[in-house]
Order: C-alpha cells, then structure tokens, then sequence
C-alpha cells in the first residue's frame, strides 16, 4: 500500500526525514509516534503530496484513495448529515450525473455503480457515524455555521471516516472528543476495512486500534507489530540487544587493534596485521542507543488545610438567570481526594469546573470553601492568553512576587522548561511547552486544589506519563476533565457522573462506564477475545497504582509538612536578617544611636544562629523527604 525509500525532507537547517524507509501493507491500522516536534504531521502531508520530499522516493499503491482529517473546521449553512454525505466524491459525483439525465445506458452504468458502492445505505451509515461521535438526529440537521469550532471538527471527522478512503491519515482525531467519543472512535477504527496511520498520544486507543506501531525518532522510521506497550517492550528489548552487540563489537575491536599495533611492523606478522587492519575498517560501528531526554514534572507541595476543602449544598449554576445548567448541587472535596468528572460534552463538565474554581458564581444554594484555599485551574484558553512576544520567564515572574530569578526558574523547571527554554517567547514555545507553562502558572502559589480540564490535548505519551506520576506524587486535591483513559485509570480515585442536569458519585470504575455506555445502545465494540485477559490483568494492576499511590501520599505526607514547616521558618529568619541590616546599614547609625547599632548587631548574631539551625533543619527535612521518596519508588 504504502512504501517509503531513503526519504529526506528538511525545513531550512534543519532534517526531519533522513533517509526513512518503511513498507506498510494494505490493511494495515498503524499508529505513528515520536516525541512533539519529531516531524509526524510534516510525514502525514508528505504521504497526501501536500508537501515534496528533497530526495528518495515514496509511492502509494496505484489508484488508492487517500484521505486525511482536515486541520481546520468546515463551515456555512450546508446541514451536517449533507456534508458528511459529501465526502464521498464518487457517489456525490454519480448522483449529480444522474442528475442532469444521461444517455440511457449511462445511466444504467451509473445506477449499477451505486448498487455496488452501496450508496443507497450511505445516509444511514453517516447517521450513524454521526450518532457515534455526539451528533443527535436533530443536530444532524443543522446548519454547520451552528456549532462551536470543536463540534465542527468532529464534522470533519465523520466526512473522512464515512468517505472509506484506501489510506486513511488521521492526525490527533481525538482533540475535539469527549470519552465516550473516543470509545466509539476505537471502536470504529478497529473495524476500518482499509489501511489506517494514526498520529495520536492516546495510549488506550494505540493498545486497542492498530496492530503495529510506526516510531518516528531522528529522522528515521522503525516499524513494529502489535499495539504501544507491545512496542514499548519491543524497543526496550533491541536497545538491549544493540547494547550488548556494539559491547562485544568494542570488545573485538580493541583486540583487533591491539594485534595490529604489536605486530604491523614484524615482517612475520605483516600479512595478518594488514588483514585484521582491512577487518577493522569492514567492521561497521553499531550506534550507540540514543536516550531521549526523561521528562519529569512536579507540582509543589501546598499547605495543608483542615477537610473538607470544598462543599457544595443544594447548588445551582448556569449562564443564564432562571436556566441552570447544573442542579441540586451537592458535593464535598477533601486534600488528597481525587477525583474525575465523566460524561458526553455538553452536560456540564467544564461549568462543574468553573464553579469549583470561582470563576462561575452559583445561582443559588451554597458554596463553602476552607479560608486561605488556593485553587490551581487548567483551562485550554489559558494556551492562547499568554503573550505572544514575552518569555515564559517574564509571564511567570509577575505571578511569584518576592521570587528571585533563580526560584523563578526553578518552579518552570519542575515543567521540563529549563535553561534556555526559560527565555524563549511564547510565540516560540511548541504547544506541548505552552501547556507546561499553564501548568506552570497555575501552580505558582502552591494551590491546594487542581483542577484540569483536559490538560493532555496538547502533550505527548511522555508528557502524559510525566503528568500521571506528578499527580500521583501531588499531596493535594485533584478534580480532572480528560478523555485520555490512561490518564483517568491512574490519576482518579473516585468518578463523579455529571449527567442529566447534575452531578453524582459513579459507582464504578472507568471499565464499568464503558460497559455501561455500550450496554445502553453505543456502538462501542466488546473487547476482542485475545486480548480480554490481558485488558483485565491491566486493569488490575491500575487499581492497584491508584492505591499504591494514595498510600504513597498518605506515608510522605508528615515528611513534606515538616519541609514546608522548615521552609516557612527560614524564609521568615532571613526576612528578619534581611531587615536588620537595612537598618545597620544606615551610614550615622554608629554615630547618632550607639546603643541601637550594638542591639541589631546582637539581633543579626542572633538570627545568623537562628538560621543555620533552621537550615539544618530544613536540609534534615528534605534528606528525610528524599529518602522516603526513594524507598517508596522502589
């Protein structure tokens, strides 16, 4: 179907493709990963001839039908159903033959061809496809030009997934879906009948939908069988191997040159040395496995503050006066609860969010927070409000006031923005650094409470694991809106349904949902047989995480008290000291107020004292802290 020959494609100085080859067979469903930025979009457009390779050669199997998700959102008055019917060109085209009244036999050559294209079955198939991703049988009917940008995408996935194509290129399909689209989507493209590359950072949809994955790393194109952990496991094993081989390599090597050296000039000796010499340049390195750069995030450890954090009795919130969105509100968040909120798009979700974060007043009932609260809220608008020509350093200065440059960066580095990646603008940033930079800003005053919403769209398989481990290891409260599974099985311990104009506790987990959602008429699959063990093994050791976890937090969490207790009390020494020498260093304190010089001069002996205690304190504290980490970790 698809092949790809010594491939090189470069964007100024820089090579995204050097000399990548991979063979995909007809049939195939293949998920294409690499790190943000490794050039997996720039291969989409290569493959649909929107952009030109610099040289090598890359070919398509003759007369297939290639197809990929548009990047931006269709738009007008055309009726949903209408434009997803559109996207299929052939019957589209036949059916405006046949409207200007051919010839006879022409048009019975055309009916015959859409008997065999099934294009009378064609609008229920696109209702369906439609129902699968949101769209209600009423909102099929309406216009386009109705629907917020998100929904519209969604459009533009229906029309390439209706239109069957012979190669189907989907990039990041499921930024604009909810949970439960993404559960239809997997479904849907498990059964695609054609061949299928995916670009996404989903790792439940690369495990469930395709049977190999495409990894993109320095330029070049490695394929393996089987789904994302099976390729993660499967790379671990070749770096191994390829470890031990270029050892015994060097291992050959070094005693090659030895004999060369010792006997090149013994005229006995000359003939095997020149051939172990001939050996030497033969022996063709193997390169040593390239590490990508681990990245870690970390949240800073908040103050702890008494239960609940947050309750919520009888409470109403909407947009409009006398029309809730959410009601009967009755709700309770402690430290350390964590918490996800499911259910379609348009239920609710964010609103819940914004009312928990303060920035959407309840109607009625009421909303009791603990004094001092600091509420840390991830929003996508976030991404586009920084500005654009400042750096992520001077965004987040402003936000940290007493702050030297050095905590500053210190707090972006608990992000993965360090160095000089602290100086770049944000018009710079890629969008899995701007998110970072959200995450950035919203934790800069130590909140007790997260809450994110949809925090992943713009991260990679890394980033997301980085994310997973730090709300793990996070010793406050976390309310998440996401529709990366991976995400919701190991970061939530608890569900909260928002459905049906309010909010309960789901009796469940995120399994039991989606048995409920295909039990209740979605076209969610069963799982495939084979692999039932191993979902419910999954499963299990996820739970288990979760646990693991909570227990982890509970255990650390005396031991981060005492540092932040350690903390607090040097800053407020060197504060004091700080304020005693302002007032040493008046120039005629000595000669107008003696005896005041030689108190404060008592007082900063005294301090000095004070502070290296607490810094003794302190770093017995953080040792304490560390060890305990380090124990718990392994």
């Amino acid at each position: 179907m698809l092949h790809l020959n010594g491939v090189v494609y470069r964007i100024g100085t820089r090579t995204i493709l050097d000399g990548a080859g991979v063979h995909i067979p007809a049939g195939r469903r293949v998920g294409l990963v690499g790190r943000n930025g490794a050039g997996k979009s720039t291969l989409l457009r290569l493959i649909t001839g929107e952009l030109t390779a610099d040289d090598g050669d890359l070919q398509c199997q003759r007369r297939a039908r290639i197809a990929a998700l548009a990047q931006e959102a269709p738009g007008g008055d055309t009726a949903v159903v209408d434009f997803v019917l559109a996207g299929d060109r052939e019957r589209a085209e036949l059916l405006d033959e046949l409207d200007s009244e051919p010839a006879p036999e022409r048009a019975a050559e055309v009916h015959a061809r859409l008997v065999e294209i099934g294009a009378q079955a064609a609008p229920a198939r696109a209702a369906r496809i439609l129902a699968g991703l949101g769209f209600d049988a009423e909102a099929q009917a309406r216009p386009l030009s109705s629907f917020s940008g998100g929904w519209r995408m969604r459009v533009a996935l229906a029309a390439v997934l209706f239109a069957e194509p012979d190669l189907l290129l989907l990039d990041e399909p499921t930024n604009y879906l909810d949970l439960e689209g993404v559960l239809w989507l997997e479904g849907h493209l498990r059964r695609y009948p054609h061949t299928l590359v995916l670009v996404s950072h989903e790792r439940d949809l690369l495990n469930r939908a395709v049977d190999h994955i495409l990894h993109l790393q320095d330029g070049k194109l490695t394929l393996y069988r089987g789904g994302y952990d099976e390729f993660e496991r499967r790379r671990r094993e070749r770096q191994a191997q390829d470890q031990k081989l270029r050892q015994r390599q060097e291992a050959q090597r070094k005693h090659m040159q030895a004999f060369v050296d010792r006997f090149r000039y013994k005229a006995s000796k000359a003939r095997q040395a020149q051939s172990r010499l001939k050996a030497l340049a033969r022996l063709e390195p193997i390169a040593a496995a390239v590490e990508e750069p681990h990245l870690a995030f970390e949240f800073p450890t908040p103050r702890s503050l008494r239960p609940p954090l947050l309750t919520t009795e009888a409470a109403a919130v909407g947009y409009a006066p006398g029309a809730p969105v959410l009601q009967d509100l009755d709700l309770r968040i402690d430290p350390d609860d964590r918490i996800a909120l499911i259910g379609p798009n348009g239920n609710g979700k964010t609103t819940l969010a914004r009312l928990l974060a303060g920035r959407l007043a309840a109607e009625s009932g009421d909303v009791r927070r603990a004094g001092k609260l600091n509420v840390g809220f991830f929003a996508q608008h976030l991404l586009e409000e920084f500005r654009p020509d400042e750096t992520a350093l001077s965004q987040l200065t402003p936000l940290m006031p007493g702050k030297r440059e050095n905590e500053v960066r210190a707090h972006l580095g608990r992000f993965g923005l360090v160095g000089e990646r602290a100086k770049v603008t944000a018009a710079g940033l890629s969008g899995g650094e701007r998110a970072r930079l959200a995450l950035a800003t919203i934790t800069a005053d130590e909140p007790e409470l997260l809450i994110l919403d949809e925090p992943t769209n713009h991260l990679d398989i890394d980033a997301r694991e980085a994310l997973i481990h730090a709300l793990s290891d996070y010793a406050g409260a976390v309310v998440l809106i996401s529709h990366d599974r991976h995400l919701v099985d190991l970061a939530a311990e608890r569900l909260w349904l928002v459905a049906d104009g309010t909010v309960r506790p789901f009796d469940g987990d995120l399994d039991d949902y989606r048995r409920g959602i295909a039990d209740g008429g979605s076209a969610t699959p069963e799982p495939v047989a084979p692999a039932a063990q191993a979902e419910a093994k999954g499963n299990g050791d996820r739970r288990k995480a979760r646990q693991d976890a909570a227990q982890r937090r509970e255990a650390l969490s005396p031991l981060r008290q005492r540092v932040r207790a350690a903390e607090r009390r040097l800053q407020a020494l060197q504060s004091k000291l700080k304020e005693v020498e302002r007032q040493l260093a008046a120039p005629d304190l000595y000669a107008r107020v003696p005896a005041q010089a030689t108190d404060l001069n008592r007082r900063r002996a005294e301090i000095g004292s004070a502070i290296a205690a607490a810094e003794g304190e302190w770093l017995s504290a953080a040792e304490a802290l560390e060890l305990a980490e380090a124990d718990s970790a392994g």
